[in-house]
């Protein structure tokens, strides 16, 4: 299997694991169980990979993880303004 095929599919994978919650955060306007500790601590690790990727020269990284990042502000922006309104 080609080696940048295989950094797609597992990039893809890791990127997408955040988008049930995702979508159950918004559906439910239910942040209660979120820890945005972690989501601070996994969006920074995310933007030390997508940097890695860049100085890598490597898209599967660069893309899997800007996806992920993205993701994660997006959770953590719903959990900001649904713990507000509590």
């Amino acid at each position: 299997m080609n080696v940048q095929i295989l950094g797609l599919i597992a990039g893809t994978l890791t990127a997408i694991a955040s988008m049930p919650q995702l979508i159950k955060v918004i559906k439910t306007k239910n942040v209660d169980d979120i820890s945005w500790l972690m989501l601070v601590i996994l969006i920074s690790g995310l933007s030390l990979w997508i940097w890695y990727g860049f100085e890598q020269d490597e898209l599967p990284i660069i893309l899997s993880n800007s996806f992920a990042a993205l993701a994660n502000v997006s959770l953590l922006i719903c959990y900001l303004i649904f713990k507000e309104k509590k």
